[in-house]
């Protein structure tokens, strides 16, 4: 099982800093947080990475992944 782990607004909208996701694709994990109110407009601004690899391709694997990371913008200065 793959475990996604939010950061920052992520976190706060998806209410908890991680969970277990039994998705075979990014898009079958996109399309099930699309799904929780709130979540679904930071998740559309955040960056994916999947064992620490940015990834955009929603027909991306992560059934073997360890750990699917979901960044939203952060600003420093």
């Amino acid at each position: 099982m793959t475990l996604i782990r939010y950061f920052a607004a992520a976190a706060e909208a998806a209410g908890r800093p991680e969970e277990p996701t039994s998705a075979a694709t990014l898009g079958e994990l996109l399309d099930g947080l699309a799904e929780r109110p709130g979540l679904a407009e930071v998740v559309a601004r955040c960056s994916i990475l999947i064992d620490g690899v940015r990834s955009e391709d929603r027909g991306a694997r992560i059934d073997g992944a360890a750990l699917v990371d979901v960044l939203p913008p952060f600003a420093g200065g």
